[in-house]
């Protein structure tokens, strides 16, 4: 554009009755040259050095004066009226759209329409759906982990990537110990303990017990202690904000945001947005760490239900095997255990059982049972005692569950096995002799748990040297497979099993017996097996422990 060229004098404009002149909206005419033909009041409100004659790009904005040079440039040919492309751009502390409408005579009449709050409207939709997505991400990483130490990981590293340049989580103190989460400007997530006053960072301390966070405009940069900032943080501080993370019942720590002197300080939006952020953050801290203390608890408890490891006592081996009914149980109905004599000479008493039903129900009353049986013990030389108080202990309790039991005296004396053993509605043991020949035990009785009177008979079975009496629950004996998939394995099948057993060690024989019985049921389902062996083992011999006191078997 030539600006030497003198702008009209008059205006070629319809003047002041022209429509656009009592408009509420600015509206600006220029020539094709760029000299300003005509202006309504809006207009000379909105430019108050815009005056008719003088050039456009010297009273308006450059971006109206450049789109006005651009629209005449792109004009191709002869010049034609109509509507051109509008442009946008700020006046003040204001945005507008100019909107160029091209008349007959060249002249463009630009209409400048206020749209600040529309886009101010946009904006904040927009952020809140970049929120409102960045939640859902964050909700879906943190609850992808039942692990304590996993959740405060993804919460610090989301935290610093998305609403800080440096963020820390600070568990819930123990004494004046404090774990926290760094993550810093890296990205790096690091865990360190200290031993510090919470009450040092304000708000700090309130957070951690629950408490509204404290506005990030009243806590002072210069008070933050230098223990609460991540390694790579090396600038001042210049804005920081701490919010509490709300757990189930109690808080599970708290979030403390952290930027540099170089970043605006957070707003008011920016906080409450922390809030959300953190509760969602501390619900799936809290989740975890109940699920953490759940799993302690459960293992502990699991601990004591698990039938026991067996070995070798006073001369006489013993093995025994589980398998629980299903993949994911380890618990259920059946159980066994061995209580050893004090000594050589005092019987051991064997004890396996089969609760009706399976899983953590019957594992209960599983534990029950063999409680009571410990507690009873020393009237263990009487089994018909021992049942009838057994029996009474299960039908005053609130189990509807009965069991079925199996119980022998153990001991051996001159390198026989002497068992004296009772079954109380549990199938009798099987004795396999050292030339194959498989035989019951001569016992029966009724469960306990059902009836008030029970009755039971014990039978005296001896074993010598590679001799097998082997306790089964009906897991095994009553395991549907086989060709066709519905066969019962049976007691029969279970005999010319263990046959084959003569002469072996106790924990071949239970081996043996579950490897078939699993061979039998294949992948279709099963109650509950339990299996356990006593035998009379082939070299045992008694041994002094010093010249004085009395010998011990060893194997």
């Amino acid at each position: 554009m030539d600006t030497s060229q003198q702008p009209p004098a008059s205006p070629r404009g319809a003047g002041p009755g022209a429509p656009w002149g009592s408009a509420p909206y600015p509206v600006v005419v220029a020539d094709p040259s760029g000299g300003v033909v005509e202006l309504n009041t809006a207009a000379t409100v909105l430019f108050p050095g815009a005056i008719t004659g003088a050039w456009l790009q010297d009273v308006v904005p450059a971006w109206i004066a450049d789109a006005h040079t651009r629209l005449r440039v792109h004009v191709p040919g002869p010049r034609s009226s109509g509507p051109g492309p509008p442009a946008h751009g700020r006046v003040g502390d204001r945005t507008f759209e100019a909107h160029p409408t091209r008349t007959d005579d060249g002249d463009v009449i630009w209409w400048l329409v206020d749209d600040t709050d529309r886009r101010l409207a946009e904006d904040a939709l927009r952020t809140e759906r970049e929120r409102t997505a960045f939640l859902a991400g964050a909700s879906s990483a943190l609850l992808s982990s039942l692990n304590v130490e996993r959740c405060m990981e993804v919460t610090a590293r989301l935290a610093a990537e998305h609403l800080a340049d440096a963020a820390v989580i600070v568990a819930p103190p123990r004494g004046r110990k404090v774990p926290l989460t760094f993550c810093g400007p890296d990205g790096a997530v690091v865990h360190r303990t200290v031993q510090d006053d919470v009450e040092q960072l304000p708000g700090l301390g309130d957070a951690l017990r629950g408490f509204p966070p404290v506005p990030s405009r009243w806590i002072d940069p210069s008070t933050v202690p230098q223990w609460v900032l991540p390694d790579g943080f090396t600038e001042p501080v210049g804005s920081a904000v701490v919010t509490p993370l709300p757990g189930h019942g109690m808080p599970a720590g708290a979030l403390i945001l952290l930027r540099s002197s170089r970043r605006a300080a957070f707003t008011e939006s920016e906080e409450i947005f922390a809030r959300l952020f953190a509760s969602r953050a501390g619900a799936a801290m809290s989740a975890a760490r109940m699920y953490a203390e759940q799993a302690a608890i459960t293992t502990t408890l699991m601990r004591e239900l698990l039938p026991p490891r067996l070995h070798t006592v006073h001369g006489v081996e013993f093995a025994g095997k589980y398998r629980p009914a299903g993949p994911t149980e380890r618990v259920g109905g059946d159980f066994y255990d061995v209580h050893p004599g004090t000594d050589e000479g005092q019987e051991s008493l064997v004890v396996l059982g089969d609760v009706c039903g399976k899983g953590v129900e019957a594992a209960v009353l599983t534990g029950k049972i063999r409680n009571t049986v410990q507690a009873l013990l020393p009237l263990a030389q009487d089994h018909q005692r021992l049942l009838g108080l057994l029996n009474g202990a299960l039908m005053n309790s609130h189990h509807t569950r009965f069991a079925t039991l199996a119980m022998a005296s153990v001991v051996r004396r001159a390198g026989i096995v002497h068992l004296r053993v009772t079954s109380a509605g549990h199938p009798p043991p099987l004795i396999v002799r050292a030339d194959g020949a498989v035989e019951q035990a001569r016992t029966r009785g009724t469960l306990v748990g059902a009836f008030w009177d029970i009755s039971s008979v014990t039978a005296h079975v001896e074993l010598a040297p590679g001799e097998t009496c082997l306790f089964f629950t009906d897991g095994i004996t009553e395991a549907r497979g086989g060709p066709l998939g519905g066969e019962l394995f049976g007691v029969q099948r279970l005999e010319t099993a263990l046959a084959q057993c003569a002469g072996m060690p106790a924990e071949a024989v239970v081996e043996h017996v579950q490897m078939l019985a699993a061979q039998w049921v294949g992948r279709g389902g099963h109650d509950d097996m339990a299996t356990l062996a006593v035998t009379a083992p082939h070299h045992a011999h008694l041994s002094a422990v010093n010249g004085h006191t009395r010998g011990r078997y060893t194997g």
